[in-house]
């Protein structure tokens, strides 16, 4: 990173954290964190009509960038601060940073998560060694109870974003992605509390100013982009991208954010889902919600950014196993390759058999099969068939059921 350069745009001058500390951070955290791979993707750049890089931050040990921000702030602690621990609130990410990385720098950890945060990243704390307390409804309760469990216990408070350590460590990030690729046009870069979105922004404007940064927010999450634009947008309800539901972004990165990112850009549940499926079925990488942000948001506005060189940071990859099964089953559904048929059958012999021959000449395959007789609205003598099917794509379910309506079968999807 060193001979990268180190011109300073006019921008930076007064913000609580300048490049020179985030190439602080970046030799701090030498050797210890993963410089994680920054990938061209030919069939994404295909897809999407611009060149595409992704900086694969789903590598880390933790599986997130949060880990960077972490170390450096830990090692800046005196041998004091070290013995009487640190206390953390945290959705996930940064919990499993701090947990590993005070671990292993034999400083005691609690880590406050709140109620509903997935149970991986759960485990995945406990398992580095940190007390876990979950509690609170949303981050900002958990984080008023961490304050209060450090001060009785004089424990020293590791914010996830709102630190100039913790920004300055997330930085690297930036710096990194410009090394791989100096030529991008645009960074594209999820939002939470704005650590690394702050981080990445002044690392990469102080290299090249000209470079576009957009931040990306859940629509059910729009913090930062109320605050920038002075909205009042709702922030509720349960995500995906549960790692940036933030509802209070960091005073020091709203500052950042409002200087030096040019947009902020709201992505839906159906884009976040469609993005992480993307993800596993095209670069067969298992990326979380939040980290899928940046591609959901270009998935969803292409021509936003056509014929650019564009870089996504994939934040994290702290997905339950049972959510990305989900995710996948959903967007087949989407897709018209996974369908729901419910048909009104006469309830005697061979007609189950008379749908199922249909279907296999129409090349659909049967995957569940229910009847319903009792909780029905249909006469004594006929019965509801529920049938979920396969179909190669939207066009091929069109033409099974235009076979099955052919032959007087009277089919819904549901």
């Amino acid at each position: 990173m060193a001979e990268l350069s180190q011109t300073i745009s006019s921008d930076l001058g007064g913000l609580p954290v300048v490049p020179a500390d985030i190439h602080a951070a970046a030799e701090t955290i030498r050797g210890t964190v993963v410089e994680t791979p920054c990938s061209y993707s030919r069939t994404l750049s295909n897809i999407c009509g611009c060149d595409i890089w992704l900086k694969f931050e789903n590598l880390q040990f933790t599986s997130s960038f949060k880990e960077r921000g972490a170390l450096n702030r830990l090692k800046a602690l005196t041998p004091e601060e070290r013995a009487r621990g640190v206390v953390a609130m945290s959705a996930g990410n940064h919990a499993q940073g701090v947990a590993y990385h005070a671990k292993r720098l034999g400083i005691p950890a609690t880590i406050v998560m709140p109620v509903g945060t997935p149970m991986v990243k759960v485990e995945n704390t406990r398992h580095h060694g940190a007390e876990v307390v979950v509690t609170g409804a949303t981050l900002e309760e958990a984080a008023a109870y961490a304050r209060s469990h450090g001060e009785v216990h004089g424990m020293i408070f590791v914010h996830p974003y709102d630190d100039p350590l913790v920004i300055a460590g997330q930085g690297t990030v930036g710096l990194e992605i410009l090394e791989a690729v100096p030529e991008l046009d645009t960074l594209v870069v999820p939002i939470g509390g704005g650590g690394l979105i702050s981080g990445i922004a002044i690392a990469a404007k102080s290299i090249k100013p000209s470079l576009r940064i957009l931040g990306v927010e859940a629509w059910l999450y729009p913090s930062m982009h109320n605050a920038i634009h002075d909205g009042n947008l709702p922030a509720r309800g349960d995500t995906l991208a549960e790692g940036i539901a933030v509802k209070s972004p960091g005073k020091i990165t709203t500052e950042i954010v409002r200087r030096l990112v040019d947009d902020i850009a709201l992505v839906n549940e159906a884009e976040l889902e469609r993005a992480v499926a993307t993800l596993i079925s095209i670069e067969k990488t298992v990326v979380e919600g939040a980290g899928a942000a940046g591609l959901a948001a270009l998935m969803s506005d292409p021509s936003r950014f056509a014929g650019q060189k564009v870089g996504l940071v994939l934040s994290g990859g702290n997905i339950d196993t049972r959510l990305i099964a989900s995710v996948l089953t959903r967007e087949l559904a989407r897709e018209g390759r996974l369908t729901q048929l419910s048909l009104d059958i006469p309830d005697r012999p061979g007609q189950l058999a008379a749908v199922a021959a249909l279907l296999a000449e129409a090349g659909a395959n049967i995957i569940e099969v229910s009847h319903q007789r009792t909780f029905s609205d249909l006469p004594a003598k006929a019965t509801l068939l529920q049938l979920v099917i396969e179909t190669r794509d939207s066009a091929h379910l069109d033409e099974v059921m235009a076979k099955l309506g052919a032959s007087g079968l009277s089919a819904r999807c549901t």
